[in-house]
């Protein structure tokens, strides 16, 4: 969670209305202002527009001269096998732990430290970008974004003529499945002009297809950790399925046999080592079962059997018996008191005869339940400083007191010492060497702040079933800063 807390719409607490207008002359209407918006913008001027947009949405640019430096000399290779008629690419290393690349048109190109992470040599890297680059000359991005105006038009069509509620429904899930295997078809697309370029280039063209497992085998680690609220940024907008994965192999297996191409792990290891690993300062720490952020100077803890999963605008919390917490915070005047603000409107179907006010840790508290669609909502605010943290529960009508569940995690919030704060410190990634009598276990039990250290380990070095440490090989860890 960041430190510029924003008011959220929490959908699980507000209603939502949809226009079913029967009459056709409220077509032209429709139309007009969709089809003003699909203008022909300039590829570059697209990219130029909207590249602030994703970087500050994406926890804003990490900034490190090696890694940027190995970065654009992948890219300058990949860019060679087109004769230099593509675009100059710009690559951004996005500040965020999600797993994720991204290309808009004009030739910039997105990788999070969570992406560079979780690779296992260069060419997996070059895999990844030669992928966005080819989305980027294939100039999938305007398409797509002309198809997203096709799909939206024709929703808003169907809901302004379409009178049977049935028939609307399933017109409108015909143009999401529509839109679904465009993508879909871009992917691919993407994967063969990719894996050709990075054959092409020198390096491994099996890469692809090894770091497509390497993704799927990051979504079961993710959902062993939190099912219902694991981010999985990369997996659904690059689908990694068992058919992707063969035919990326077929693909490289036109190029040469396994073996073919250079991996460059060495230089790779070298690069990531000493990257920040996991949350930034600015958005704070998980550690076990307790969040803290320095900067906001918070923390709190949640019981066992739940999970904590710290995202860019709100920390999500999930439990057993479908019960979810929803912790942020909103900025608000002194003057506007904790039950002045619960009663403010932004709670749906709130009994204002269960707010109630109390103190916890020194701090100003205020209660209150809100019911709806077979859901209780316990909602906790309290007061530090200048700002009001939020505690949102949710669970089903059938949960069991969930009034105590929220009390008894609200009730470990409080402020932070100074010297709390100071010890507060990121990970970061440590690239170590083998040594005679190491074992996989044993490395990483030396992991420092991450849940499952073993799966972990496994994961980001690429280590299956059966496989042993060889003394002198290097792997990363996770260790303190």
């Amino acid at each position: 969670m960041r430190n510029g807390l924003l008011l959220v719409c929490l959908s699980a607490l507000t209603s939502c209305s949809v226009l079913t207008g029967k009459k056709n002359s409220k077509l032209e209407q429709v139309l007009q202002p969709v089809m003003a918006d699909s203008g022909s913008a300039n590829p570059d001027q697209i990219g130029a527009r909207e590249n602030p947009k994703i970087v500050a949405a994406n926890g804003g640019a990490y900034i490190d001269v090696k890694l940027n430096a190995w970065l654009d000399n992948i890219a300058a290779t990949l860019s060679r096998q087109n004769d230099g008629n593509g675009p100059n690419y710009k690559i951004t290393i996005l500040n965020s732990p999600a797993v994720n690349a991204f290309a808009l048109p004009g030739g910039y190109l997105y990788v999070t430290r969570g992406l560079l992470a979780l690779a296992n040599d260069t060419s997996e890297v070059a895999a990844v970008l030669a992928h966005e680059m080819a989305h980027v000359s294939a100039n999938h991005g305007i398409k797509r974004s002309k198809k997203i105006e096709s799909v939206k038009l024709a929703d808003r069509v169907v809901l302004d003529v379409v009178s049977n509620d049935r028939a609307g429904k399933i017109a409108l899930a015909a143009n999401k499945i529509k839109l679904a295997k465009f993508s879909q078809n871009q992917e691919l697309q993407s994967d063969a002009l990719g894996i050709k370029m990075l054959g092409q280039a020198g390096y491994d063209p099996y890469a692809a297809s090894r770091f497509l497992n390497s993704m799927q085998a990051y979504g079961r680690y993710q959902n062993s950790l939190s099912s219902r609220y694991a981010e999985q940024e990369f997996l659904s907008t690059h689908p990694s399925t068992p058919k992707r994965i063969e035919l990326a192999r077929r693909h490289a297996r036109n190029i040469g046999r396994p073996g073919t191409g250079l991996k460059f792990r060495e230089r790779y290891l070298r690069s990531v080592d000493g990257m920040l690993f996991g949350n930034s300062p600015q958005e704070g720490y998980v550690r076990g079962k307790r969040f803290s952020h320095a900067g906001l100077g918070i923390t709190f803890s949640v019981p066992d059997g739940f999970e904590i999963d710290n995202k860019s605008d709100a920390v999500v919390i999930s439990g057993p018996d479908q019960i979810a917490i929803r912790f942020d915070g909103v900025s608000q005047p002194r003057r506007v008191t904790l039950k002045d603000y619960l009663n403010s409107g932004w709670v749906n179907g709130l009994d204002k005869t269960s707010t109630r006010l109390a103190t916890v840790n020194g701090l100003k508290v205020a209660y209150g339940e809100a019911r709806a669609d077979g859901w209780i909502f316990e909602i906790t605010l309290i007061r530090a400083g200048s700002q009001i943290y939020r505690f949102i529960l949710a669970a089903p009508k059938s949960a069991k007191n969930p009034s105590a569940m929220a009390q008894m995690v609200s009730n470990t919030f409080r402020t932070l010492s100074r010297a709390e704060k100071r010890r507060l410190r990121p990970l970061k990634l440590k690239v170590v060497q083998v040594k005679a009598g190491d074992t996989i276990a044993g490395i990483a039990s030396r992991m420092k702040g991450v849940p499952r250290k073993l799966g972990l380990f496994r994961l980001i070095n690429q280590l299956k079933p059966g496989m042993k440490l060889v003394p002198g090989m290097s792997v990363k860890i996770v260790v303190s800063s």
